[in-house]
């Protein structure tokens, strides 16, 4: 599949670029036999890193894990994709290192985490922006939407099932199926804030549930490729490996590339994270310096997964924090 050879290629360009980014991103652990002048003794590094969350973010933390162990064969590392809600219900549980997540920590997950000790950093790693698609044998006989229309659509209270049926987009008669994430997913809780918006007591509008759900872009992009007139939703980076089956609309006249959601012009432009448990980063020599070289390599590993960079502004303040950890825990 497209994300196989995507991965292939970033293992390639991890390994190329190891010999100048790996000893830095390594080079701090006296425990694990490095030293700091740059000499290449990460290869000493063992033990398990567990790494659970957001399917938006885990192809670019498989990416760098990849990488990371092509030069730190001793080190395993496990991604997995139970949404981003579902990877803070296991960070802030204490079951994993690190927790992939496609949205800011909530409230009540920081309080989950607050209440069984655990502290942790925010690192920002990537940016994307929610896209919103059809297959690209649909003819729908309509190329924008405005939040507004996609509000009309996925309200829980709509009954439009024609694309000819969202006011005033002046699509064509094709039925109207849905496919888009699972409640556990950073990227349904993003939509659904930005899009529904908040009910009278301040929660966060639901959608409709008649659509195929799944914490798994990957379901969705086969969703929507299987059945034309499917309207779906994921991050960017999975309609750009499926951008020739796969027809993006534009949001209110904004298309959806890396210029707008760098810039935020684009209208579901968010920021992508990954949280690292403080005891982890402290205690585990191989958790240490695989943040660090994800975080120095955020960028380079993200052109080459087709995320959108996070700013370098982001990623300098990422190290620094690195640099000097009891400078202050993010609590989201």
């Amino acid at each position: 599949m497209a994300r196989g050879r995507r991965f292939a290629l970033i293992l390639a360009a991890g390994v190329m670029a190891l010999g100048s980014l790996a000893a830095a991103g390594c080079g701090d652990d006296d425990d694990s036999g490095s030293d700091n002048s740059g000499g290449s003794a990460s290869g000493d590094l063992s033990g398990d890193i567990l790494i659970d969350g957001s399917s938006t973010v885990a192809p670019l933390s498989s990416a760098a894990a990849e990488a990371f162990a092509a030069e730190n064969s001793g080190v395993n590392i496990t991604v997995g994709t139970s949404g981003t809600g579902g990877g803070f219900e296991r960070f802030c549980a204490g079951e994993t290192d690190i927790s992939d997540a496609s949205r800011a920590i909530e409230p009540d997950e920081a309080q989950a985490c607050e209440s069984a000790g655990i502290t942790y950093q925010e690192l920002r790693v990537a940016s994307d922006g929610i896209t919103v698609v059809t297959s690209a044998n649909s003819d729908v006989g309509c190329t924008n939407l405005t939040l507004a229309q996609l509000k009309a659509v996925w309200a829980p209270n709509s009954k439009i099932k024609n694309w000819s049926e969202i006011p005033g987009a002046d699509c064509d008669d094709v039925p109207l199926t849905l496919a888009g994430p699972g409640s556990q997913s950073g990227t349904y809780d993003f939509f659904n804030e930005e899009v529904l918006g908040e009910d009278a007591a301040g929660e966060t509008i639901e959608p409709r549930q008649d659509y195929t759900a799944s914490e798994d872009d990957n379901v969705i992009v086969r969703a929507v490729q299987s059945a034309p007139g499917t309207m779906g939703y994921f991050g960017f980076t999975y309609y750009e490996e499926n951008a020739d089956a796969l027809t993006a609309f534009t949001l209110d006249d904004v298309a959806p590339d890396a210029n707008t959601i760098t810039s935020g012009d684009y209208p579901l432009a968010r920021p992508l994270f990954i949280y690292v448990k403080d005891e982890s980063l402290s205690s585990k020599p191989q958790v240490a310096a695989f943040v660090r070289y994800y975080v120095e390599n955020a960028i380079s590993l993200a052109e080459q997964a087709q995320f959108v960079p996070a700013p370098q502004e982001s990623i300098d303040e990422d190290l620094q924090m690195l640099d000097n950890p009891s400078g202050g825990t993010t609590t989201g």
